[in-house]
């Protein structure tokens, strides 16, 4: 029997994207959103709303933010591995692993001090630290068309990943991304540094006038089956570390990542977002436009069907609509 791998199956529907995208013009996608409390709450409803994956005797993959070691919304909330990590072994996955790397830290460390590996004692997953890897387990990927030189190196265990669920927080970057959602998230699957010949690829990356470009191609490398947004608290300003802190007391779930993005910007504009991300249209953020561009998403606010259950999440909604139209 001829077998297709993941990968194949990525770079087969990668090279399709900005045709389908285009027969797909007048189909919505859909967001969910909810403003909660309760992150565990959050994340079950969002996930059956928008469509739990099938898991049973499947692979998952859950790549955080653990940027830094610092305090949600800094890195991901336990909390929300947590509820995942529950929702998952309840539907029957095979092995579910937490993987990254750290951007601002060692990861290792990063990972100790969040208590990541003793959760994964307790719950019973694996957790990775992405710079341990050796060569063997990553992939040369050149993104020709991109604004990277040589490419990046990609870890092979989110191209193998039956489900890859990503999860991010909700703040802004001081240091040129503008802002950290989840098309910014997926910096951290990449390699810091070649194993091979000690190529340091975030050095290129934070050097270069285009780094928000950069940031959107790297998104090509892979498809996650859900983005899971964490906005119980939020930076306005600063990031990624710290920042100006807000409570907008959302979480935010769906598939598209340009959909899920273009709401967070959003909502940290009505949350008083700074100039950077708060200046023209939503859709007009680098990020979004060079995703957008690169046929990884929805094109416009037009495309975007955000799903709510109640009433103060729909009042929410509706305010989020009208600044995703008027820019």
């Amino acid at each position: 029997m001829l077998r297709v791998t993941r990968r194949e199956l990525l770079k087969a529907g990668l090279a399709t994207a900005v045709l389908a995208r285009s027969a797909r013009a007048a189909v919505a996608t859909p967001v969910y959103l909810m403003r909660t409390k309760d992150r565990a709450e959050g994340v079950r409803r969002g996930l059956a709303a928008v469509g739990f994956p099938s898991a049973r005797g499947r692979r998952v993959i859950i790549k955080p933010n653990f940027n830094s070691a610092d305090e949600f919304p800094a890195s991901t909330h336990l909390d929300t591995i947590g509820a995942l990590v529950r929702r998952f072994q309840a539907a029957g996955a095979s092995e579910i692993t937490v993987a990254d790397r750290s951007g601002m830290g060692n990861t290792r460390r990063v990972m100790e001090h969040k208590g990541v590996f003793a959760q994964a004692k307790r719950l019973g997953f694996q957790a990775v630290v992405l710079d341990e890897i050796p060569m063997e387990g990553w992939t040369q990927e050149r993104l020709p068309g991109g604004h990277w030189s040589r490419g990046v190196l990609f870890p092979r265990l989110f191209q193998e990943a039956d489900v890859l669920i990503q999860t991010c927080c909700l703040k802004t970057h001081r240091y040129g991304g503008h802002f950290t959602l989840s098309l910014k998230n997926s910096v951290g699957m990449v390699a810091k540094n070649s194993p091979r010949d000690g190529y340091n690829y975030m050095g290129e990356l934070h050097g270069s006038s285009s780094q928000r470009q950069m940031i959107a191609e790297i998104n090509q490398l892979y498809r996650p089956t859900m983005v899971v947004m964490d906005g119980l608290q939020a930076f306005t300003d600063g990031g990624p570390e710290s920042g100006t802190l807000v409570a907008p007391q959302v979480m935010v779930l769906g598939a598209d990542r340009v959909a899920v993005d273009a709401v967070g910007v959003a909502i940290l504009r009505m949350h008083g977002g700074n100039a950077t991300i708060s200046r023209g249209r939503v859709f007009e953020q680098e990020q979004i436009a060079r995703a957008v561009q690169l046929g990884l998403g929805v094109r416009g606010p037009e495309q975007i069907d955000l799903i709510t259950e109640d009433p103060e999440s729909r009042k929410l909604a509706e305010q989020v609509r009208q600044i995703l139209t008027r820019g």
